[in-house]
């Protein structure tokens, strides 16, 4: 009878190691779906992505600055465009095929602040305090933030020998 309430009977065991995580991450992913029709809606809502802009950017510029693209500018003012608003942008003088890929789509990296941030705050077991609304703010909008935008998806297509050597190594390997 105890197995029918174990988690394991309903769930993968990867979901039932982590779940406080998922559910302490549940209401940030809510308030990112939230935060994404408000700014969609009016410019004003920008100021609730900040936090998501500015780990988007500095991903973009950490990691321009390892694979030496040489970052050159960094800004998260928004601005509007002829297609939309421009929450920010970095600009890179040196794009190669070799730096192309992780240079831009460096913001992938960014979705891993909410997982740390949850391991963190379920460490002991999962309560709610008011720092975990503070923290909820904080977190949605880099669930936001981690894809890279339609530019940063051109600008990874420079890669494009990476394909040819991945695709040459499985063909070794296989």
């Amino acid at each position: 009878m105890s197995s029918l309430i174990e988690c394991s009977t309903l769930a993968p065991a990867w979901l039932c190691r982590h779940g406080d995580v998922l559910i302490y991450l549940a209401p940030s992913i809510v308030l990112a779906l939230l935060i994404r029709a408000l700014s969609a809606r009016h410019p004003f809502f920008f100021l609730f992505r900040m936090a998501g802009t500015i780990c988007h950017e500095l991903a973009h510029f950490v990691v321009g600055m390892l694979t030496y693209a040489r970052p050159a500018s960094f800004t998260i003012i928004p601005r509007k465009v002829a297609h939309g608003w421009e929450l920010g942008s970095v600009q890179l003088t040196r794009v190669r095929w070799y730096n192309a890929a992780p240079s831009a789509l460096a913001p992938f990296l960014v979705v891993v602040l909410p997982f740390m941030v949850a391991a963190w705050r379920t460490r002991s077991g999962l309560h709610f305090t008011w720092l975990d609304v503070a923290l909820a703010f904080a977190v949605a909008p880099q669930f936001l933030a981690c894809w890279p935008s339609k530019v940063d998806w051109k600008i990874a297509l420079r890669s494009w020998p990476y394909l040819v050597i991945a695709c040459g190594l499985w063909w070794l390997l296989s």
